[in-house]
Parts: C-alpha cells; structure tokens; sequence
C-alpha cells in the first residue's frame, strides 16, 4: 500500500509517524509553545531525527472551545511556516491540517505533500475540487457538525457502522473527480464520547474494508487522560499502550506529538512480526 508524496512513493505496508507542530497559541496539549522560528526549526529537526516520515502541521486549534480564526489569519500563520522548513529541510514531506481550500492551495504551491481535513470537505466545498487540481494525498477525517458543536453530536444507533458509511460516501465522491491518494482517520474524539472512541478503536480492523490506508490520531487526547484521571502532558504512556493496540489491528500511520515514543512503538512492534 502506497502513496505518492510529490513523486516520492510512500510504502504504508510499513507503518509511518507523522509528527505534530501546532502553531496555534491555543491547542489543546501544545499551543503556544513553537513561535519563533529557531523554536519550530529545532522542533522539526528533533521530530525528523526521531524517526517522522511527515510533519503535521496546524494553524488552527479544532479543540471544541477554541477560537475562530480568518482564513487570512490562518495563511499568515502557516504559510511561511511552509516557506521556513521547505528551505531548511527540502525533501520534508508536510502534511497540513485544515479545513480551508485556500489555505491547502496555497501551502501545496509553497511545497506542501499532504492534506489532512478535519471535515473530509464539508466545511469548504471546494476542498476536494484543490485535491483533484494538485493530486497530493488527502487524509479525510470522520467528524459532525463543526469543533464548535461536534460534542453535541454523539447519538449513533451504530458508531462504527455510521463512521464506515460516512467514509464510503466520501470515497465515492473523491473517487468520481479523479482523487487517488485518500487515507481514512476515524477520528478518535470528534463528534463521539469517550465510549465511542474505545469502540471504534476495539473495532478498528474493519476499516480495513476500505481498502486505503488508516491513520490514527489519539496522542494524548481526553479518551486517554480523562480515562485515567490524569493530565493530557502525563498520557503518554496511555498514548502508547493505544497507538500498539492500533498497530495491531493494522493502523498505516500514527500521528503524534511523541515521536520518539511512536517510532519505537512501530519498531518493536514490527519485531514480533504480526
């Protein structure tokens, strides 16, 4: 299972870590801890040393109390982001997290490999049509409503069930504007209760009938911190435990704010040969 990064073909039969930089003053774990650009260079060098294949990289916070941000903002923040790695680091493969087709048009001419939408195009109905353009691979997340209101929007008569269906509608979509590259994320604490994201997770191997890639994104969230009665900076070891359960069950990629963690997690793991 392959895609395609700007000419460079990305074997996912071998699971991957994409490391997180969020340069929104507000995210949930790390917000406001990379503004200068020695900051963010030193933290994408150590993410690259430890083993990231992709970085990840946010501009505005999707946690349900976060502020809105113009997409004008939303430029101005990533954009020379973009700018300052590509030229520091040139065969950087970088994903970027929005919702906005602006803002991945934009990144995607400034070098950008990957686009990663909370909304898998339903908050910007010209995503998909800036995917087809450029034909760079799209991560399409599950999730209701908005992050403003997802919380609200828990009831389902079948979680994994509705999450599976969501996904084939939206597979087909992309399928019919000529989109190849697609990876599925469940998305483990939008729009579902803390119960619902460990049945997802339980059942996480029958994303599989997908046939595209799956990507995992539960790095220190609520289901883990909350579950324990800890902070989110103390989940990771709760981080781990849930990132080699998702390995198990045949998860393509772990997006996390613990690289090092995650890279080892992937290595012992693919020791014991499942």
């Amino acid at each position: 299972m392959t895609i395609n990064c700007k000419g460079q073909l990305i074997d996912l039969s071998q699971p991957k870590v994409m490391g997180i930089l969020n340069i929104t003053p507000n995210s949930f774990f790390d917000g406001g801890r990379y503004s200068s650009e020695e900051e963010i260079l030193a933290k994408v060098e150590k993410m690259l040393a430890e083993g990231a294949t992709f970085i990840d990289i946010g501009a505005y916070s999707s946690k349900p109390s976060a502020e809105f941000v113009s997409v004008e903002e939303e430029l101005d923040r990533i954009v020379p982001v973009v700018q300052l790695l590509i030229k520091h680091f040139p065969g950087i493969l970088i994903s970027i997290d929005t919702f906005r087709s602006e803002v991945a048009k934009a990144c995607i001419e400034n070098g950008a490999a990957i686009i990663n939408d909370i909304s898998a195009g339903n908050l910007d109905d010209k995503m998909l049509e800036v995917i087809a353009k450029y034909q760079v691979p799209y991560i399409m997340m599950h999730m209701r409503g908005t992050p403003e209101t997802m919380q609200t929007m828990t009831e389902y008569e079948d979680v994994v069930k509705e999450v599976l269906f969501y996904f084939s509608e939206k597979i087909s979509q992309a399928r019919s504007l000529g989109i190849n590259d697609l990876i599925v994320d469940p998305g483990f604490g939008f729009a579902k209760t803390i119960a619902q994201n460990y049945e997802v997770m339980q059942k996480l191997e029958l994303f599989h009938s997908l046939e595209l890639p799956i990507l995992i994104g539960i790095s220190r969230k609520s289901m883990i911190h909350k579950t324990l009665g800890i902070t989110a900076d103390e989940a990771l070891n709760g981080t781990t435990f849930l990132n080699t359960i998702a390995l198990t069950k045949g998860a393509h990629i772990l997006r996390v704010h613990d690289v090092k963690a995650a890279v080892e997690c992937v290595k012992l793991y693919e020791k014991l040969n499942f």
